[in-house]
């Protein structure tokens, strides 16, 4: 492989060790800044929409650059981002600052994707961008953990300074042994815009929408659940961080196998487990061994979806795959931010932290219904097999 694809993994790790290791310095923050955890969780919503709104945005408006310009610039934005999220002077400059962070997210990706593809035959196209999104596993596993750890030892700034010089290693590595790509084709947004057309894409997105803020109604509230209701130590923290980032692995591995037997049934099977995993949660929270398998499998569980999702989507807009990839991107985002919202209200309603895995378990199985009525419609409009 390579060594421009190392490079691009690194840049997926650094984005997702931004995105991914505020859950576990949430109190840290909230303390240091005077908020409530509720109101901590909007810097996870407020990443969320930076990706939702940006990802289609910063897509279009890089559509006709050197995909090596335009890479460089969203890691650009990407560094600029947690240096500001480092020196925020207060709770609203540190929302502000995630956003930013998160405008280079989905098109980063989405090109990225496309450049991996580009530099090997064709017949590794399929690993080359596997080993670029290995990076964003790895985030969950290494990144989030080992930045939670610095934040909790040296306080939450040194992580995003750290992510800052991961942001620049990558940069310069991208600009150092990344091909000068050509001029990209121009975008023919007559097609593209026809490819969102359909009722089977959008409820694809929404499916898309509803597992993501049932994943991240409970893994944005996972530290404070852990801390107050499970009793783990802040050191403990960080490796049940540890060990949901090997069950997210562990589920994209048996998600893309699953998918590629059956989409249909692989999808509906993974949430109402998924379903399941998170009800028993709020019960299993209560003894730290219960809690820590049952986060295990939750993360396998989560994570089988991912994979399945984006195959999902590329299916109903099969004609402009790269746009609707990057959409999907920005409907995984939306769902964090809603998902962090309700778990939230969960917690602002008095109901206290054992009753958001519930809310989570909700989302899940209105994921299965809406999952359910796509294909239906689909199998009846004959867009997929019966």
């Amino acid at each position: 492989m390579p060594p421009s694809l190392i490079v691009l993994a690194l840049s997926a790790f650094a984005i997702g060790t931004t995105e991914f290791v505020i859950m576990g310095l949430l109190p840290n923050v909230a303390n240091d800044l005077g908020i409530s955890i509720p109101s901590a969780g909007w810097l996870v919503s407020g990443y969320a929409l930076g990706v939702a709104i940006g990802a289609p945005f910063m897509a279009m408006a890089t559509s006709n650059w050197p995909r090596k310009r335009a890479l460089l610039a969203l890691m650009g934005i990407f560094i600029v981002g947690n240096v500001l999220c480092a020196t925020a002077s207060d709770y609203n400059i540190l929302v502000l600052a995630r956003v930013v962070t998160a405008l280079c997210h989905g098109a980063f990706f989405g090109i990225g994707s496309v450049v991996a593809a580009s530099l090997v035959p064709a017949n590794q196209r399929a690993s080359a961008v596997a080993l670029m999104f290995t990076g964003l596993t790895l985030a969950n596993v290494l990144g989030v953990p080992l930045g939670t750890a610095l934040g909790q030892s040296a306080g939450w700034r040194s992580t995003f300074w750290a992510v800052s010089l991961l942001g620049i290693v990558a940069f310069a590595g991208l600009w150092s042994v990344l091909p000068g790509q050509a001029q990209q084709e121009k975008a023919d947004l007559r097609r593209e815009m026809a490819a969102l057309k359909g009722a089977g894409f959008w409820m694809s997105l929404g499916m898309t929408v509803l597992f993501s803020a049932s994943m991240f109604a409970l893994f944005t509230y996972i530290a404070p659940l852990l801390g107050q209701v499970t009793g783990v130590s802040p050191r403990g923290i960080t490796g049940t961080l540890l060990l949901i980032g090997l069950g997210l692995t562990v589920g994209n591995i048996i998600g893309g196998r699953l998918a590629d037997w059956r989409l249909s049934t692989a999808l509906i099977g993974i949430f109402a487990a998924l379903a399941l995993v998170s009800a028993a949660l709020t019960w299993t929270s209560h003894g730290l061994i219960p809690a820590e398998i049952t986060l295990f499998l939750w993360a396998a569980v989560a994570f089988a979806a991912v994979p399945a999702l984006q195959i999902n989507v590329v299916t109903f807009g099969k004609e402009a795959p790269n746009l609707v990839s990057t959409l999907n991107i920005g409907a995984f985002n939306v769902g964090n931010a809603l998902g962090a919202w309700v778990g939230g209200v969960v917690i602002d309603q008095g109901l206290g932290l054992t009753r958001v895995p519930l809310a989570a378990s909700a989302l899940a199985l209105l994921a299965l219904v809406l999952t359910y009525l796509t294909f239906s419609q689909a199998r009846k409009s004959g867009l997929v097999a019966g």
